[in-house]
């Protein structure tokens, strides 16, 4: 069973890498051989989806260097005092770029809310709870995002809408290499990596991550809780 799993993910992993490297060589061939023939308006669309591709492949290749590095216990996390809505808004540009039919509705803390935490870390988990939310909406390009503190944790909430997540996958869903078997999850591209890193690296930050979904509503609301950034704990964590 366990090979069949790496077996797929190898292949599945192995298309995720073309399909980007298709489209940059594609499309920068287009430019080079095309470049007097194209319109203004081609020549930014064709540079927008080399951009995203690039994109798209570097948080691939994160995602892979992070599960080898989560597998092995050898994440050195350097803890230091986050800016929760900067990183946030600051991941909502980057997935944007990809997604630009998509509508990112950012409903900020009015308070500035800072949190304990890794910085490339916790963006590396918002990218994908994020680039999670867009590939599971159905018929919405909309996603809703907040900021809050629940006095114990800052809290980073994003909600995608028209699809919803039974009770019984919460946790399968965080397992490394899962996908939800279904209609949507064989169309969709993913390596099944994203969550599982998400929730490995929360949880590494003294954090925790939860589900809530209705089938009624459809909908799928992804919690990433981080712990609120206090001098106190900075000092402890670093030894002094």
């Amino acid at each position: 069973m366990e090979n069949n799993i790496k077996e797929e993910f190898i292949s599945t992993l192995s298309h995720e890498i073309r399909t980007p490297l298709t489209s940059i060589k594609g499309f920068s061939q287009t430019m080079l051989n095309s470049w007097d023939k194209l319109s203004e308006d081609k020549k930014k669309e064709f540079t927008g989806i080399i951009l995203s591709q690039s994109q798209r492949l570097i948080n691939l290749v994160e995602n892979v260097l992070n599960v080898a590095k989560i597998d092995s216990k050898s994440n050195n996390l350097v803890l230091t005092e986050v800016n929760a809505n900067n990183i946030m808004q600051s991941c909502i540009n980057i997935i944007q770029m990809a997604h630009k039919d998509f509508q990112f509705e950012f409903n900020k803390s009015k308070n500035e809310l800072f949190v304990l935490a890794d910085n490339d870390k916790t963006q590396q988990i918002l990218l994908n709870i994020l680039d999670n939310a867009v590939k599971y909406s159905i018929n919405s390009n909309k996603i809703d995002i907040k900021t809050f503190n629940n006095n114990e944790y800052n809290v980073f909430s994003v909600t995608n809408y028209g699809n919803f997540i039974k009770e019984s996958n919460y946790e399968k869903i965080f397992e490394k290499f899962y996908r939800v078997s279904s209609y949507i999850s064989s169309t969709t591209q993913g390596s099944g990596l994203g969550l599982y890193i998400a929730k490995s690296l929360v949880e590494e930050m003294k954090g925790k991550i939860e589900i809530i979904s209705s089938e009624v509503d459809k909908y799928c609301t992804f919690n990433v809780y981080l712990p609120v950034f206090e001098v106190e704990a900075m000092t402890k964590n670093i030894g002094v």
